[in-house]
């Protein structure tokens, strides 16, 4: 699986990357990793969300790249990475472990934004010694931490067993989602994004979400459909911000205030009117700034740093 060749010419389609390598995670699954800025600038690490790849970060990547060594991967089966037998949080856990050590030198910090199933690759990794020595700071767009079927507002019905019956047979459809076309653009925007999002931002959305190989994205959502990492929350005890969209139907802001409350450090949450799932497609400037924020406060500069190590 490629990057979406309709994103090619358009102002949605990330740079081409300064270099490209291959993360070896724990069972032996390659990860497509791509790397945007200069060597030696601080260091921001992307982890996209189910049905998504590096494609989705388009706009902070661009907007990052001068001053900023970006390092966005695709998850297993995602993108470019190839799919793989494996599928659960501690494979999400292991893959991210195997992206920090692939791309930055030992003590090197950098901040590491996770959107969706991104955000709970971090949830899932938050022990492991790889993100102890290696993350500064997190910003967790639109995720969470449990629950996820039960309270989506995917379906128009009261909570109870029968949304939470429905929620799981759509969102864990084996439908191709066929082609994109008016029809998939409307029902994709319904569930994904916010009501006021602009029709290129819908579009653009619409060939990343249905370039995912459709095994994979039912592999996932099973993944989902079980997940309980309410026990990684307190193992993050680096800086984290938080970002929802009140308009998110997948992951509403319940997650997001419930992150905040547990959270050792919890450096912000931010809730964002009309605003749907797609926070850093819908809200791109607001996500980047965050980011670029937390790398300010988070991250020595190369200077601080061979300052220390002369010292």
């Amino acid at each position: 699986m490629t990057r979406p060749a309709a994103l090619a010419a358009s102002p949605y389609a990330p740079p081409a990357p300064d270099r490209e390598l291959t993360a070896v995670s724990a069972d032996g699954a390659r990860l497509h990793v791509e790397v945007h800025g200069p060597e030696g600038a601080p260091a921001v690490v992307l982890a996209h969300g189910w049905t998504c790849s590096t494609a989705f970060w388009a706009a902070q990547i661009r907007a990052l790249a001068d001053g900023h060594r970006v390092i966005a991967y695709d998850q297993r089966g995602h993108g470019r990475s190839p799919a793989s037998p494996a599928c659960g949080t501690d494979a999400l856990a292991d893959d991210l472990e195997a992206v920090l050590k692939a791309t930055l030198a030992p003590g090197e910090r950098a901040v590491v934004a996770g959107h969706s199933m991104g955000g709970m690759t971090v949830l899932a990794a938050a022990g492991r010694p790889a993100v102890r020595e290696h993350v500064a700071a997190v910003l967790l767009c639109s995720t969470g931490a449990s629950r996820l079927v039960a309270s989506s507002t995917v379906i128009p019905l009261p909570p109870g067993r029968v949304r939470t019956w429905l929620t799981r047979r759509v969102l864990g459809s084996r439908a191709p989602l066929g082609p994109v076309t008016p029809v998939t653009l409307r029902v994709l925007k319904y569930g994904t994004l916010g009501p006021g999002s602009a029709p290129g931002t819908v579009e653009a959305c619409a060939r990343i979400v249905h370039a995912c190989p459709r095994a994979v994205r039912h592999a996932w959502s099973r993944v989902l459909d079980l997940l309980d990492l309410d026990h990684g929350i307190r193992r993050l005890t680096m800086p984290v911000e938080i970002v929802v969209g009140t308009a998110d139907r997948l992951t509403p802001p319940v997650h997001a205030r419930s992150l905040a409350a547990a959270l050792p450090h919890c450096a912000g949450l931010t809730e964002l009117p009309g605003i749907g799932h797609m926070t850093p497609m819908e809200a791109p400037e607001l996500v980047t700034g965050r980011i670029r924020a937390l790398a300010a406060a988070h991250i020595p500069t190369s200077t601080a740093v061979r300052a220390e190590e002369s010292a």
